[in-house]
């Protein structure tokens, strides 16, 4: 991807001209221009508390002081066929990433379980490579009854790839709720990113999870060498899409992949890409996912004024901070965890057993930022996992 000049940022006055009509037509559901969609990212650090303050609006008005915790289970790590040039899994990675085939329905049920536990309300069941077979939906069929047998009340959203004709259904059939499966990018530079399929059979996947009754769960990732251009495309495909829940991933460049050591984000470009996001997008679930932490950094409460879902604990091959401070930082800013009891700013009781846990050895992989820590706990090790 071509980086084009940053363009000048939009005046002062414009901003307060700008964020008005925004917060109307968020209040009421409706999509920004893509000329509004663009200020937006383009406003300069002296406004982003006002941009912030204007999606946050937006965002309270639909879900309150309410954050949904969500918690990722990689049932399959590591040697995926795809060549995506962001992901520590692809083909020819050196990346030391875990790698390791099919958890149990047992070990899954318990991964989950680990994370319910610590507060999460969704758990998302995920496994590398380009799609499942019929076998591997049959055996993600039976980890989402687990799951659903003993917590009926908790969302299940898998994420295997992509779908081919029936697959959706089986899993709707099971029991799962929602099918993740992101668009990443704008079809215009997709092919930049990967070469082993299309942005076109992304949008059919996720096409095929809607057809089949799951909530369709699809994203992007910023961070990439993308214009301002192309986030603004990725927003309005995934609102087109009917997206009700829109996870924002923020590139974590691992050495052994194509991008390492690509650091084009900065706390204020993350915090503008989210604002557009929800005034693109302002009724869906939006989710604060990889990489916040080494991107955000102290930034991540201003960053929950406008996302209303983070994912709890680790990621699916690089670690995130400790659970209990990811409650922490809720309780901090007065937000209702969604079921936990106690109301505004209540923080679970027990955490899960592996909330601090650390093995002392898993690896820092040094991108040129700040360090990217490979996942060393949980699923696929004997660690308690981060929950």
């Amino acid at each position: 991807m071509n980086h084009a000049p940053d363009p000048e940022p939009v005046a002062p006055q414009t901003v307060r001209d700008l964020l008005a009509p925004l917060v109307a037509r968020g209040l009421a559901g409706a999509a920004p221009t893509r000329a509004q969609a663009l200020a937006v990212l383009r406003t300069s650090d002296d406004d982003l508390l006002d941009v912030v303050a204007a999606a946050g609006r937006v965002r309270r008005h639909r879900f309150g002081r309410r954050v949904r915790l969500n918690y990722l289970v990689n049932l399959r790590s590591g040697l995926c066929p795809e060549d995506c040039t962001y992901c520590s899994q692809r083909l020819g990675s050196t990346t030391p990433v875990l790698t390791y085939s099919w958890l149990s329905t047992q070990d899954a049920v318990a991964a989950a379980r680990a994370g319910i536990e610590g507060g999460a309300r969704r758990v998302c069941l995920v496994a590398s490579g380009r799609g499942p077979s019929d076998r591997d939906v049959a055996r993600v069929s039976a980890m989402v009854d687990g799951i659903k047998r003993e917590h009926p009340d908790v969302e299940v959203c898998a994420c295997l790839g992509l779908l081919r004709t029936g697959q959706a259904e089986r899993l709707a059939a099971a029991g799962a709720d929602a099918y993740n499966h992101n668009l990443n990018t704008s079809e215009a530079t997709y092919a930049d990113i990967c070469t082993t399929h299309e942005y076109t059979d992304r949008v059919e996947t996720v096409e095929r999870a809607r057809g089949a009754g799951l909530s369709p769960c699809s994203g992007l990732i910023a961070g990439m060498g993308e214009s301002d251009e192309d986030l603004v495309d990725v927003a309005f495909a995934l609102r087109d899409l009917g997206a009700d829940s829109v996870p924002v991933n923020f590139l974590v460049p691992f050495d052994g992949t194509p991008l390492a050591g690509t650091w084009d984000l900065t706390p204020q470009r993350c915090l503008r890409i989210l604002a557009m996001v929800r005034f693109v997008c302002p009724t869906a679930e939006l989710r604060l996912a990889a990489g916040r932490e080494v991107h955000l950094r102290s930034l991540q409460p201003l960053a929950l004024e406008i996302v209303s879902s983070i994912f709890l604990g680790d990621y699916l091959t690089s670690e995130g901070q400790a659970a209990h401070a990811d409650l922490e930082l809720l309780a901090d800013g007065r937000f209702e965890i969604e079921g936990a009891p106690g109301g505004a700013g209540a923080v679970l009781d027990e955490p899960g057993a592996g909330a601090a846990a650390r093995d002392g050895g898993a690896p820092s992989v040094e991108t040129g930022g700040p360090a990217v820590t490979a996942r060393r706990r949980g699923p696929g090790t004997t660690v308690a996992p981060n929950a």
